[in-house]
């Protein structure tokens, strides 16, 4: 009887599980939080950590919540917080509070009240993330503008490397499968240390990252070669305090050329400087690494981005220096050059409003597979605190798959994350109406 009792409760099982097709994300937590196996487990210093799953059936569980065509953020999150769980030892509702301590109990708008950022209910976010928050009482000054003076010495670099780079072009047929797998490398290694480093993490500060990660972004960031970590965060904060007015570095009102390479080969509006100036940045003044990279850009420039991409290929698979010089070097800067500034440009122009259509910045598919998942431009202007920089999760967003991938790994924590609820209620507040889920 009692074996007939399990096989009907068994089968009831069963046919629940059939009729239910949508993934109840409560249950599945209640589920796996109340394992009945406890281990011990001393990572991140907590002990009796409950595992209910061994490490390869979470590889497996955590792949399915990650490729399922339903699967929405929090069913994603929940998975990736299982996995690390499962094979770390890391407790769930603590992975859970490190990994998105934005989606509790935030506020539904996004606002400056005398100085102060207000998230989490209430809660006053550091002050560093206050400085990329959309300012309205900025007033353009009355009157002519300033004359635009020309940088000659930049006309002319820039003129070099993009004559360069079709060069790189030209060669690039001649260039071994091992010279175009390298190029692309670099290509990534120092996208990474723009979209990942510079921007998300010390611009925006949406995520914390360990010493280790730090360093590496940071080596990425000068191959990237598009000024030192503090000056670029800098100025990224004034573009978003000030966007579109003469206090940002790169005013998309003034055209796609200037937004996308002009605002380099003059001098900056007085506005700019003035308004950076203002900005409180002692996060990036405390952080040894940016005020170290910032001592030694040039060295690190010239040995990250020119030596290093020329000499790997030709010292170990015999490259020629010309090809080596100009498809890794010249070709792959130019190339992640221009992929950045399409984000200025193009996704300040082209592309849907959905989040805000009272704004410039646009949802650009294009610009976010080039710059590996900064398109999202509407979003991110949007919530410019959110560590993703879109709704969407890793969907043409490496960036975000990386940063995933150094919480999993316990070298980043405290990715700042926006509620399904406070999205649903900017869509209908401010959307341009066409908002298209995933």
């Amino acid at each position: 009887m009692c074996m007939k009792g399990l096989a009907v409760e068994k089968k009831k099982k069963r046919m629940a599980n059939k009729a239910n097709s949508q993934w109840n994300i409560q249950s599945m937590w209640h589920q796996f939080h109340h394992p009945p196996v406890a281990l011990n487990c001393p990572h991140n210093g907590q002990q009796g950590t409950s595992v209910r799953l061994n490490q390869c059936n979470s590889v497996i569980f955590f792949i399915f919540f990650y490729l399922h065509p339903e699967c929405d953020w929090n069913i994603y999150r929940f998975g990736t917080l299982l996995f690390r769980r499962a094979a770390f030892g890391t407790s769930l509702a603590a992975a859970s509070s490190s990994s998105s301590s934005m989606s509790k109990t935030e506020t539904e708008t996004l606002h400056m009240a005398g100085g102060t950022h207000q998230l989490n209910g209430g809660a006053m976010a550091e002050r560093s993330t206050v400085e990329d928050v959309f300012d309205d009482s900025y007033r353009e000054k009355e009157g002519p503008k300033p004359p635009m003076m020309m940088v000659w010495r930049n006309v002319i670099l820039m003129s070099l490397l993009h004559v360069g780079a079709l060069y790189g072009l030209i060669l690039l047929p001649y260039a071994s499968f091992s010279t175009l797998v390298w190029t692309a490398v670099c290509y990534l290694f120092s996208g990474l240390g723009v979209t990942a480093g510079v921007h998300r993490l010390w611009s925006h500060r949406s995520y914390k990252a360990s010493f280790p990660l730090r360093v590496f972004l940071a080596l990425a960031n000068s191959m990237a070669f598009q000024n030192d970590i503090y000056d670029w965060a800098r100025d990224h904060r004034v573009h978003h305090k000030h966007s579109e007015t003469d206090a940002d570095p790169h005013n998309a009102t003034r055209g796609f050329f200037f937004a996308h390479i002009g605002w380099l080969l003059v001098r900056k509006h007085p506005d700019v400087i003035e308004k950076g100036k203002k900005l409180e940045l002692t996060d990036l003044k405390a952080d040894k690494v940016v005020m170290f990279q910032r001592r030694h850009y040039k060295l690190s420039v010239v040995i990250l981005c020119f030596l290093v991409p020329m000499l790997v290929p030709w010292y170990f698979w015999g490259e020629s220096l010309a090809v080596a010089y100009f498809v890794p070097g010249l070709l792959r800067y130019a190339l992640m050059l221009n992929a950045t500034w399409l984000v200025n440009s193009a996704a300040h122009i082209w592309g849907n409003r959905p989040y805000d259509k009272t704004i410039n910045p646009r949802e650009n598919p294009l610009v976010a597979f080039t710059a590996i998942g900064e398109g999202f431009h509407n979003y991110h202007h949007t919530f410019p605190f959110d560590y993703s920089t879109s709704e969407f999760g890793c969907k043409l967003n490496l960036t975000t798959a990386f940063i995933d991938l150094m919480c999993f790994l316990g070298l980043a924590t405290d990715c700042k994350r926006v509620s399904k609820d406070m999205i649903a209620a900017r869509i209908k507040r401010t959307g341009d109406g066409n908002y298209k889920s995933g």
